[in-house]
């Protein structure tokens, strides 16, 4: 979910926010090692890759290679590209390509194709467009070298071509109305069997015998829709599906409980309110930093994480997450539960009889449980919460269109890349949707971006405390994930994804 505002984008951030909220999941099986089934609570509405987002990526990831290739540690490696150079300032990205390599219908992909597919990213409207606004020209110097300009430094580039936005398909059929929506064409390591395949509830792949690369260790390939995680455990105890990442506290203490289970925590996205109206234009309370940092104590998180995840998850007052080199363990806590501290910062203020909040509420992000505990907690300082509830036809433009709201409960992965941090919560965008800034973020957004690895680390970590000090955000917990396989399939978590890259998966015999 993310993006300066337009509105590909903010249909984009809501539909990503639902998909992190309950479609994270995903499981396989193997059949001798011939067969990956990979069970998913969310699909992608088009297999464009210019309509690519990460909740969905191994749906794309099947048939399109990137041009670098992200590891499971968040190194990057060759795939299409086998190597990459930055001049002095990091304004040109000079990239040189596989000169080997060929679309199904014989098109060859050279440096044209580069330059046709990162065009058709830029302008193609999807949820991560916003990634590239920054390249002003691609350069293509010979058919194996093909050169990037850019306005201004990027330091998450080689993130962004290791993911979406560096997804590879055949410039043939970008003239074609529509053509890549249900038939990828691109150079990756499996072909879509279009016979064998329903949109909308399952894709099925197979091995692409002119691959250039090395072959994944499965033959087939089938990504399956389940609607709920209690249908994915039961295809784990039935043998339908061999693996799974599972979200739902109440379905890893359940599969936990099989002993044929292996598992594998993986802390990923966290929970919390992201407010938006800083500036006060909706709410004014929220303008002074004092009531920001009073809605952070009053948050009893240690007992929202056990109550609602069951104690799955590390409380956490930052958004930066434990792979980026802003985080500092420390800001974990630095708002310990008081009332007390935050009724005297609230009556400091000038809000001694509280205010009130009102916020937008989706049940599949903001259950039950969580909007309770929520209203209690801020109930205890004076601040009245009133929920908004809305679905998601309606929500996309009340949210991020008109505005309508101060802040919402979200839930967003923490990317490995401290620039994607920045730019997607920090950055004006769908989450600061009002331009909210100051005189210390002005100065340290810079250095992040431009500076020395040294100089781009401490400003970085100057830059996460000083928003959890002002309480920029209101995060509650990571919540921990869980692998689970019935030991027939080996599963590597992958840094920066919610779920596995299918290069991730292996027969464990």
């Amino acid at each position: 979910m993310s993006r300066t505002t337009r509105s590909g984008a903010l249909a984009a951030a809501l539909a990503i926010s639902l998909a992190l909220a309950g479609c994270a999941g995903q499981g396989t099986k193997s059949a001798g090692g011939s067969q990956l089934d990979i069970a998913t609570l969310t699909f992608p509405q088009s297999l464009d890759p210019a309509q690519a987002v990460g909740s969905a990526l191994p749906f794309f990831q099947a048939t399109y290679d990137t041009l670098l290739k992200r590891e499971p540690d968040g190194e990057f490696s060759p795939m299409l590209a086998t190597g990459w150079t930055y001049n002095e300032d990091s304004t040109e990205l000079a990239l040189t390509l596989r000169d080997d390599v060929e679309f199904a219908d014989g098109t060859a992909f050279d440096a044209a194709a580069v330059k046709a597919n990162l065009e058709h990213f830029k302008e193609g409207g999807g949820a991560d467009a916003k990634w590239l606004n920054g390249l002003k020209a691609v350069e293509v110097v010979d058919s194996a070298h093909v050169t990037l300009r850019l306005e201004q430094a990027d330091p998450a580039m080689l993130f962004y071509l290791s993911d979406a936005a560096g997804l590879m398909a055949n410039p043939a059929r970008f003239t074609k109305a529509d053509s890549l929506k249900t038939t990828p064409d691109g150079t990756g390591p499996y072909r879509l069997v279009k016979a064998r395949t329903t949109i909308g509830t399952k894709w099925v792949y197979e091995r692409n015998k002119d691959y250039w690369g090395e072959e994944l260790p499965y033959e087939d390939l089938t990504i399956s829709f389940f609607d709920n995680e209690t249908a994915i455990v039961n295809g784990i105890r039935t043998g339908q599906v061999g693996a799974a990442l599972l979200q739902n506290a109440d379905q890893q203490i359940s599969v936990e409980s099989d002993p044929r289970v292996k598992t594998t925590e993986q802390e990923f996205d966290f929970q919390g309110l992201l407010l938006f109206d800083r500036g006060g234009v909706l709410t004014p309370a929220l303008k002074d930093a004092r009531v920001r940092q009073a809605l952070n104590l009053a948050i009893d998180r240690e007992a929202m994480l056990t109550t609602i995840r069951q104690k799955r998850g590390t409380v956490t007052d930052q958004v930066f997450g434990p792979d980026t080199k802003g985080y500092d363990p420390a800001l974990d806590t630095h708002y310990a539960h008081d009332p007390d501290r935050a009724r005297s910062l609230l009556k400091a203020a000038g809000y001694a009889k509280g205010f009130t909040l009102k916020l937008p509420r989706m049940a599949a992000i903001v259950n039950d449980a969580l909007a309770a505990s929520l209203t209690t907690d801020l109930k205890a300082i004076g601040v009245k919460l009133v929920w908004d509830d809305l679905d998601s036809s309606s929500a996309v433009q009340k949210v991020f269109t008109d505005r309508a709201y101060s802040g919402m409960v979200m839930n967003l992965g923490q990317s490995s890349s401290d620039w994607v941090v920045v730019n997607e919560l920090v950055t004006p965008g769908a989450f600061n949707m009002f331009g909210t800034t100051d005189a210390t973020v002005r100065k340290l957004i810079p250095r992040i971006r431009t500076g020395s690895d040294s100089e781009a680390e401490q400003a970085a970590k100057d830059l996460n405390d000083h928003l959890v000090d002002e309480g920029w955000f209101v995060p509650f917990y990571r919540m921990t994930y869980l692998h689970v396989s019935d030991g027939t399939v080996k599963i590597t978590p992958q840094s920066g994804m919610a779920v596995p890259s299918i290069y991730n998966y292996a027969p464990t015999s």
